[in-house]
């Protein structure tokens, strides 16, 4: 279209060339040059607007570009985010399986430390049951002279020095029989359990005939009554050890009357086995006696 209105002016010039030649009129002449300029005026602003859309064309061609390259851009970064999100999703795999080992874990601790609580609150059950079985046939008089504790499965029954002997003796008396016997019928309704008799003194220094020192002294006592469980009232030997400790497992201190007589004592030490013990919260000895 612009070459064509190229021509129309140079036909246009040319015509008004020829008729200024041919001395045309004032007015037509005017008419013409007004023709000239209207064509003239067309054609620069089609150059302007030519130019535009080649400017125009540029820049399409320039965000064509940029489009292009972030498209590319954008493609690059998907690649990126679908490993990462491959990835994250190997990685949430593992973690539920750890969090899954960490639950158990958890559960287990959980179960553990509930049988603990459960195994602790039927030993002290235990403990209480065994020592109201032991002690249900003697009198409150007795339990003076007697004292009795279960301590971790096993029962210490402490018999007082000035109930069971007459001083530096190992002979036992009267009274200490009635009790042996009480002790002695406890002792075979649980005919499983292991029975250590233990005697212990003072530090006061001892010689008599037979008797050297305080060793001696605290081993013929457990010795004393050993015996009168065997063959007084029908405990099973097998089942008994005697052992003397002397002056050197003292529960007081030797600096006062007190302590002394505190330090001497025999000990019945009844050692159940654990299923034996744990059978005693439905089992109870049989006896005529009561408290």
């Amino acid at each position: 279209m612009l070459m064509k209105s190229k021509r129309i002016l140079l036909i246009a010039g040319a015509t008004l060339v020829i008729a200024l030649g041919s001395c045309v009129s004032k007015k037509k002449y005017v008419a013409l040059q007004d023709q000239y300029n209207d064509l003239n005026r067309d054609y620069t602003a089609m150059q302007v607007a030519l130019a535009e859309s080649k400017a125009n064309h540029k820049s399409v061609e320039a965000l064509l570009e940029e489009a292009r390259r972030n498209n590319s851009e954008l493609k690059q970064a998907y690649g990126v985010l679908q490993g990462n999100l491959a990835q994250s999703l190997e990685q949430n795999s593992q973690g539920n399986v750890n969090i899954a080992k960490l639950v158990d874990e958890i559960n287990a601790s959980n179960r553990y430390i509930k049988q603990l609580v459960e195994a602790k609150s039927k030993s002290d059950s235990l403990n209480m049951v065994l020592t109201n079985n032991l002690t249900r046939s003697l009198s409150r008089d007795d339990l003076k002279d007697v004292d009795i504790k279960v301590l971790k499965g096993v029962v210490y029954i402490s018999l007082a020095d000035n109930m069971l002997f007459r001083s530096g003796s190992y002979e036992i008396s009267d009274r200490a029989m009635e009790i042996l016997g009480k002790i002695a019928k406890i002792i075979k309704d649980y005919n499983n359990y292991d029975v250590l008799v233990e005697g212990n003194t003072d530090n006061v220094p001892i010689s008599r005939q037979n008797i050297r020192n305080n060793w001696d002294l605290s081993a013929l006592r457990a010795s004393s009554v050993v015996q009168v469980l065997q063959n007084r009232f029908g405990v099973n030997p097998s089942r008994l050890t005697a052992g003397g400790r002397g002056e050197y497992n003292p529960v007081a201190s030797n600096d006062s009357d007190f302590g002394r007589q505190q330090n001497r004592r025999t000990e019945i030490i009844i050692t159940p086995s654990l299923d034996q013990f744990m059978d005693l919260i439905d089992k109870a000895p049989d006896t005529d006696e009561t408290k």
